[in-house]
């Protein structure tokens, strides 16, 4: 089942000319990852339009203030980013259509997708539709997401992607408008 750009429009009305533009990496996505049935489909589109603002945004915003959080600490250290390689925050901020974030998941999609590690020196080619839907494939199927899909656990598959509920009103209503159209 592959979606169409008049779909994806009526599901992510914002999308605007960027529902055309996404639909190819995102029918290919769906396909490699197995992202296959209205149930599934309905979830990651709805989870992918939030996250990007409905295909608007493949880059996290915020400026350096912001992304020093990724820099130093905790955080920065759980996500493989090191206090040597200042700007480790910067150069891996969130890009995709789920925020791929941090060298380490950098480096895991990037073996994914090419085989190689050629995001740790161009992590903006996550910032191309095709890879932006291609990585938000991959998060997709690492996190076992396709059988909280099957299950209906639509929370569940919020908190794998985000670590909590931000935006789960506007996901659900993402949720039940693919639900509606996917028919």
């Amino acid at each position: 089942m592959a979606i169409t750009a008049q779909q994806l429009l009526q599901i992510l009305p914002n999308a605007g000319r960027n529902a055309g533009v996404f639909v190819p990496g995102l029918n290919a996505a769906m396909g490699k990852y197995g992202i296959v049935t209205r149930l599934r489909m309905a979830a990651f589109i709805a989870q992918i339009g939030h996250e990007s603002g409905q295909l608007r945004y493949v880059r996290e915003l915020g400026g350096d203030a912001y992304l020093a959080k990724y820099d130093t600490g905790k955080l920065a250290q759980r996500l493989g980013n090191t206090p040597e390689a200042d700007g480790d925050g910067q150069k891996y901020r969130g890009r995709g259509l789920i925020q791929i974030t941090g060298h380490d998941n950098y480096e895991a999609c990037s073996e994914a997708l090419f085989g190689d590690s050629r995001l740790l020196n161009t992590p903006e080619l996550l910032e191309q539709p095709v890879y932006a839907a291609m990585s938000a494939g991959w998060f997709w199927q690492g996190r076992g997401l396709n059988s909280l899909a099957d299950k209906g656990d639509f929370l569940g598959i919020t908190k794998r992607i985000n670590g909590g509920t931000n935006g789960l009103d506007d996901r659900k209503a993402l949720y039940q408008r693919a639900l509606e159209v996917l028919q």
